[in-house]
């Protein structure tokens, strides 16, 4: 049966209800995937994703800043949920489907914008989330699981809009693709969006600061969707929404798709 599955950095689930509900209602993904959701989980606003068909819920969250949630019209159940880095943030929400297929959420740390974890505590933070993850996965040895999320890094020069221009920039240094290379190896991840459209230019966010983002078009690939070798041959139809980046009221994030025949 083929499920689809689609990531979102909403920036804000109640300000931005509007849009997840247009954006169920036009794609009608199986999966939604959120991140940032800015909400506690008891004040996230279910009534209309469940009048859309998405009546399964699992999330992790906190006010005003982070948060994570997976809505489902499969049945789910949760299945982790971990303090990667011992942060107290609301970053990370895993829920199993009926069929034993396994989703892991994650809203890894921005960093900040120095690049250096002696005059940026933010910075060594997600160094340090990227490494939990790394180990954790190492003892986990996952299977039939898939990871997504605003992983806060573009980590091939076709990821960005100007790699030497951002190679002392957060989110696409040296230090940062090595670390999120080697979260990936630990768990024999498999990058589902390079593995159907692995030559080219590709971006996820644009910054808000750009004033004309669609005709400046200076993105970057910061939201990725990876999975277990074991069902990654049974993925395809990896596409971006980037008409939502210019809706009303926009997140700087575009949502991500990709379809898992399983």
């Amino acid at each position: 049966m083929p499920i689809t599955i689609c990531t979102w950095n909403i920036n804000s689930v109640r300000l931005r209800e509007p849009s997840v509900l247009k954006l169920l209602s036009e794609q009608q993904p199986d999966v939604l995937c959120l991140q940032e959701c800015k909400s506690p989980v008891d004040k996230i606003p279910t009534e209309g994703f469940h009048a859309l068909g998405y009546k399964y819920m699992v999330a992790s969250g906190q006010k005003g800043y982070n948060g994570v949630a997976i809505l489902s019209k499969i049945p789910m159940v949760e299945s982790a949920r971990k303090d990667f880095a011992d942060l107290g943030h609301a970053r990370h929400i895993g829920g199993t489907l009926e069929n034993g297929l396994t989703i892991q959420n994650f809203y890894v740390p921005a960093g900040g914008d120095v690049a250096n974890r002696e005059v940026n505590k933010k910075f060594g933070q997600k160094l340090d989330y990227l490494a939990d993850m790394r180990d954790w996965f190492a003892t986990e040895s996952p299977e039939k699981s898939i990871l997504v999320g605003d992983l806060n890094i573009a980590p091939r020069e076709d990821d960005v809009w100007d790699h030497k221009k951002l190679l002392k920039v957060v989110s696409h240094t040296p230090i940062e693709v090595e670390k999120l290379a080697e979260t990936q190896d630990a768990g024999k991840w498999v990058d589902i969006t390079r593995q159907d459209i692995p030559d080219g230019k590709f971006y996820t966010w644009w910054s808000y600061r750009a004033r004309d983002w669609d005709t400046a078009d200076k993105g970057r690939r910061l939201d990725h969707i990876w999975a277990t070798p074991d069902i990654s041959n049974s993925a395809h139809s990896s596409r971006l929404y980037r008409d939502a980046r210019g809706w009303e009221k926009p997140s700087d994030h575009a949502p991500l798709f990709a379809t898992f025949d399983i």
